[in-house]
């Protein structure tokens, strides 16, 4: 079955593409030393409890290797996530774009410090699973835009970030889990945009609360709301049709991603099947709580 083609698409679809032909390491072992390798992997799964109960249930599906591997994958997301998200609180952004840059040099060394664990586990995996290093720098650019970009006019740009963000850590996963087919990349990417969408409703009111709005505007506009609703974080009919129209286009991107799980190899096919059908559901839980996603996280 082959996946709609959304108008967004064909250039994260280029992007994607350019990534994967960047090159990937022929290297399959860091030459370092291996017990401060296996305490660097017990940090990631750590790190992973601790901060993703979903994902952390649904990686306990995979092989042990790829268990390890995808939780590397998650501690090197929230690093720099955290990186960004702390700079209104604790420095300016200028300082978390000095931080993030010195980050990403670290993340894509061939050989990390010994007791740079998140980098030295990551760079473990990149190197074990072939992962191209272009789709962790991308993810680093996408996860960047925060400290400069609060607001989105369009689907359209709101998808591109969702790619930055969240489809990279797709492809990412795609190669640790083993693909039969480039066609993956077109599903692992509307899964990565269904994800971050889910993610973006559900955080409405505590995205506000940083600052930040990422809902298209032109929508927000087109059911008659405007930055003041988000500020009252009022309920109304406009909402409830804006919501019940955000929920409906989501939904159908994961309907359209679907049929990638199939191309994925079979070991690994119940954990991604397992976090989309979690994710999912929190969209029930938004619409079961009459789309109050101001004073709840669903």
């Amino acid at each position: 079955m082959q996946a709609q083609i959304q108008p967004w698409e064909p250039a994260l679809l280029s992007m994607a593409h350019e990534a994967h032909a960047a090159g990937r390491s022929v290297t399959k072992q860091l030459d370092v030393d291996r017990h401060n390798l296996e305490q660097a992997h017990s940090y990631c799964e750590a790190l992973t409890a601790t901060h993703s109960r979903s994902f952390h249930l649904a990686s306990r599906f995979l092989p042990v290797e790829k268990r390890r591997a995808v939780r590397a994958l998650y501690a090197f997301c929230r690093v720099t996530d955290d990186i960004v998200d702390h700079a209104s609180a604790d420095y300016s952004s200028a300082d978390a774009a000095e931080e993030l840059a010195a980050w990403q040099t670290r993340m894509a060394a061939a050989r990390p410090a010994g007791d740079d664990f998140v980098a030295l586990a990551w760079a473990d995996t990149r190197v074990r699973f072939a992962v191209p290093l272009r789709y962790a720098e991308q993810l680093v650019d996408g996860v960047a835009q925060d400290l400069t970009k609060s607001r989105y006019e369009t689907f359209e740009e709101l998808a591109a970030y969702s790619y930055g963000v969240a489809s990279t850590v797709g492809l990412m996963s795609m190669h640790i889990i083993g693909y039969s087919s480039p066609e993956a990349i077109r599903y692992a990417i509307k899964l990565g945009v269904a994800l971050q969408m889910t993610n973006i409703l559900r955080d409405v009111g505590e995205d506000w609360r940083r600052g930040r709005i990422y809902l298209p505007a032109a929508e927000l506009e087109q059911f008659g709301l405007g930055e003041g609703d988000i500020a009252a974080g009022k309920v109304s009919e406009n909402w409830r049709r804006f919501m019940r129209y955000q929920i409906e286009r989501n939904r159908q991107l994961y309907d359209e991603a679907l049929p990638g799980i199939a191309l994925l190899e079979a070991d690994g096919r119940f954990a991604i099947a397992a976090a989309a059908d979690l994710y999912r559901a929190i969209l029930d839980d938004i619409e079961a709580n009459d789309y109050d996603v101001f004073s709840r996280r669903a």
